[in-house]
C-alpha cells in the first residue's frame, strides 16, 4: 500500500486506496502510522480528520470503489495531503446548510488547513490541503536523517531499490549507513559501543522530552 522516497529534503509518501468505507479506516490507520515514524504526533488528530474527509468525499461524490491516491507530504513547516481520483468534477467551496454533508466537508477543510484546493490532472483531479506542522519534537533530527540517506542513495551506498520495495530500501540503507558509521569510529580509535551508548542517551532524552 505505501510508496515512500525522500527527494530534495522532503518527506513523501503515496498510498493507493480504493474508495470504500473499510478502506478509509484503514487509509487513516495507516496515515497515523506514517506520520507517527515521521515524529509529527502533534498533528496527528488534525491530520486523521482531513484523511478521512478527503477519501470519503471520494466515496460520496465520485463513486464507491473506484481507485484512488493519498500523498503525504512534508517539507519545512507544512504537511500537504492530497487525493487524486480520476473525476474532473472539482468542488467548490459554498455555504452549507445542516443536511448539506459535501458542503460541511469543505468549510472542515477550510477551518483545519491553512490552505487548500482542487485542481484538475492529465488523470482526473487532486484536491489538496496543508497544515501547519510548527517545530515538533524530533523533526530537525528526521530533516537531517533524511538528508543523509538522499546523499547515502546517491553514492551508491545504499541498495537503491524503488517502488514498493522503496521503504524496506530505506530501512536497510540506514543500517548500513549506521554500520558505515561504526567502522568509522574504530578506524579513529574510538569505543563502538560507547558511540551507540552516547547516540541511545541522545535519542532517550529528545523522546522523553517530547
Amino acid at each position: 500500500m505505501l510508496g515512500y522516497h525522500v527527494t530534495e529534503s522532503r518527506l513523501r509518501c503515496v498510498m493507493p486506496f480504493e474508495a470504500v468505507p473499510t478502506e478509509v479506516r484503514l487509509l487513516r490507520r495507516a496515515a497515523v502510522r506514517q506520520l507517527s515514524q515521521w515524529g509529527m504526533c502533534l498533528v496527528v488528530d488534525e491530520a486523521q480528520l482531513l484523511v478521512t474527509e478527503l477519501a470519503t468525499n471520494v466515496v460520496k461524490h465520485v463513486g464507491e470503489g473506484v481507485s484512488a491516491t493519498l500523498i503525504l507530504e512534508w517539507k519545512a513547516d507544512r504537511l500537504r495531503l492530497e487525493v487524486h481520483d480520476k473525476s474532473q468534477a472539482v468542488p467548490s467551496l459554498k455555504t452549507a446548510g445542516c443536511e448539506e454533508e459535501c458542503g460541511r466537508g469543505l468549510h472542515l477543510l477550510a477551518e483545519l488547513a491553512v490552505d487548500w484546493g482542487a485542481m484538475l490532472t492529465a488523470a482526473g483531479k487532486a484536491v489538496w490541503c496543508e497544515i501547519a506542522v510548527g517545530t515538533q519534537p524530533g523533526c530537525l533530527r528526521i530533516e537531517r536523517a533524511a538528508d543523509a540517506l538522499e546523499k547515502y542513495y546517491g553514492s551508491g551506498g545504499g541498495p537503491g531499490l524503488r517502488g514498493r520495495g522503496w521503504e524496506l530500501g530505506l530501512e536497510e540503507s540506514a543500517i548500513e549507513l549506521i554500520a558505515d558509521l561504526l567502522h568509522w569510529t574504530v578506524a579513529r580509535g574510538h569505543d563502538p559501543d560507547e558511540l551507540l551508548d552516547r547516540a541511545q542517551m541522545h535519542y532517550e532524552a529528545d523522546a522523553n522530552a517530547a
